[in-house]
């Protein structure tokens, strides 16, 4: 299957099977269901409240028509002489301008980009020690209004803007993008920020990256929205055509619903290193889309490629090679891997601005995926699930000052292990006599079946050093284990891929990593602190995990994280 369109072109290459199942949804859809997709016909994914969420589909049109808006603000904060521009946000809020960031960098004459999605104290501090305070603006970026981490950073950067520039300057350091009448607005109005944004209450935050969401940001940090949107409207109108092998988008969600119930329910993004940012917003849309009741698609991001006999059949790979800045070994492995009869996916940039049109067409593709699975592709329970296992407990410290005792399963060299009692009685009669790290590790790593994945979930700070310690761990299962494996770090990925690890199939076999903190961070106006607060966050996900019945095993490595994450990796090969 190929489509010919001049935006982006792809082309699939399908084992038969699958292919013939392809080409039997694609008849079905021939039948006027794209016609549905854009008269919103709730029914054609289980009759809900999807109509209610599509406002994605017509966003380009209005953003296009509101271009001296965005040009005007872009104008106003060089003039200003801001030199950072520091969004503050999570999940769908944070990861288009995150990507976006990744890809463009600093543009000359406009302000650095800088993205904070993480409760973590360090990395809290971390973004503060990169930016002067006095010479940066915040975007809060929070579509409710009352998303937990959007709002305490905001505590933090106003109550410290105050302190460097003075209460009555604070507020022009700000600006907000919220939905109308949300508790933000009200938050922004009465702190004087500089401007508020609107969001569009039809469409749900991963679907938000061509709206204000994304554009206000891009605006700010010097892009060329007008160029980026017009190559998202040439997209926008392919995916209209009612010839399903011409729509670029339909065809994409075609092959992923279709290999998704046919046992091919993993994807893996290969990006090339110019778009390598990309695998992080796509992840959380296929996953908070497609993962629940205990259906839907796992995305794999940033597994590094590797020979294509370790891969099992559980899976289908999405290549999209950027044509300005190709990368030869890439090439070489998605030939190999291709040539060994995997499905793979290719979808051709020709340059990074491109990327808006690619933001449409995967979610026009998630949207007729989520169709053809059965779910309502536009809600996410399992994320708030989470969410109020997280407000129980930081209201138990607010009223208690600590967060509820726990007594580890193991404690060895500084590292302890933690589990619920299910999951504490499968590791003692697996481990036997052996009460050893390694021991319960390798009997936590011995229930991962074929077709299962294994998901590292780092409640730690986000840098280089920690992403490579935990790219070894998965890889090193990975290798052993021939299974599809994932890696977040909290609490980011509660608002991405978190939805399809509690909700999606119970495939998944989860490692969570916690800390103390070496750093400890006040918010303004609360007993709690960030570190309490990304604690609560770590026990109420894996609250979830647990009674949602899923195999879950937490390491809490202590306050010296260097020594814990060796200590963790040395069991872990002693484990495999």
């Amino acid at each position: 299957m190929s489509d010919s369109t001049a935006v982006n072109p792809f082309k699939a290459s399908l084992p038969e099977p699958l292919a013939a199942k392809v080409k039997t949804a694609s008849a079905d859809w021939q039948s006027g269901k794209v016609k549905r997709l854009w008269d919103r016909d709730a029914s054609l994914w289980t009759g809900d409240d999807e109509s209610k969420w599509l406002g994605w589909l017509d966003i380009v049109e209005e953003q296009i028509a509101q271009q001296d808006q965005l040009q005007k603000i872009a104008k106003e904060v060089q003039q200003r002489g801001f030199q950072h521009v520091l969004l503050l946000g999570m999940g769908g809020s944070s990861l288009c301008p995150e990507v976006l960031r990744m890809t463009f960098g600093r543009i000359t004459h406009f302000p650095t980009l800088h993205v904070l999605d993480s409760t973590d104290p360090a990395q809290v501090k971390a973004f503060e020690h990169q930016i002067d305070i006095s010479k940066t603006l915040f975007i809060v970026s929070s579509k409710s209004g009352s998303t937990l981490e959007p709002n305490i950073f905001k505590q933090y950067f106003f109550e410290r803007t105050k302190q460097v520039v003075g209460n009555t300057k604070a507020g022009s350091h700000f600006m907000a993008i919220t939905d109308p009448g949300s508790k933000m607005q009200q938050v922004a109005e009465s702190d004087r920020f500089l401007h508020v944004f609107f969001g569009r209450p039809s469409i749900g935050g991963r679907y938000s990256a061509l709206s204000n969401f994304g554009m206000v940001p891009a605006a700010v940090m010097g892009l060329d929205t007008k160029k980026f949107l017009n190559r998202a409207a040439e997209m926008v109108r392919a995916c209209q055509s009612d010839s399903v092998n011409d729509n670029p988008g339909v065809s994409l969600g075609l092959i992923l619903g279709t290999a998704a119930v046919s046992g091919r329910d993993k994807v893996t993004f290969i990006t090339s290193p110019g778009i390598s940012d990309l695998g992080a917003w796509l992840e959380q849309l296929i996953a908070e889309s497609t993962g629940k009741i205990g259906k839907g698609i796992i995305p794999v991001d940033r597994e590094q490629l590797t020979s294509p006999e370790v891969y099992g059949a559980d899976r289908i790979f999405a290549y999209v090679r950027l044509e300005s800045a190709p990368d030869a070994a890439q090439d070489a492995k998605v030939a190999a891997i291709e040539k060994a009869g995997h499905p793979v996916v290719r979808i051709s940039m020709a340059e990074t601005y491109d990327l808006g049109a690619e933001f449409f067409r995967w979610e026009i593709a998630t949207a007729v995926a989520g169709a053809i699975i059965g779910i309502n592709a536009f809600n996410q329970p399992d994320v708030e699930a989470s969410k109020i296992a997280t407000r129980n407990l930081t209201s138990e410290y607010e009223k208690t000052g600590s967060l509820p005792a726990e007594t580890p399963i193991v404690e060895e060299a500084g590292v302890k292990l933690f589990t619920d009692e299910k999951n504490a009685a499968a590791l003692a009669k697996a481990a036997g006599s052996d009460h050893t790290l390694a021991g319960n590790l390798k009997a936590h790593l011995a229930r991962i079946k074929a077709g299962d994945y294994f998901a590292v979930l780092g409640y730690i700070q986000m840098n280089e050093e920690h992403e490579q310690a935990l790219q070894t761990i998965r890889h090193a299962v990975r290798d052993k284990k021939h299974v599809a494996t994932c890696l977040g770090f909290g609490p980011r990925f509660l608002h991405s891929t978190g939805q399809a690890y509690k909700g999606g199939p119970n495939s998944g076999v989860f490692l969570q990593i916690t800390c103390d903190d070496s750093v400890e961070l006040p918010v303004p106006g609360q007993k709690y602190t960030f570190g309490v607060v990304k604690a609560a966050q770590a026990r109420g996900d894996f609250q979830v995990l647990a009674e949602r019945g899923r195999r879950a095993l937490r390491v809490h490595l202590g306050k010296d994280l260097k020594a814990g994450l060796a200590t963790l990796q040395a069991a872990l090969q002693k484990a495999l």
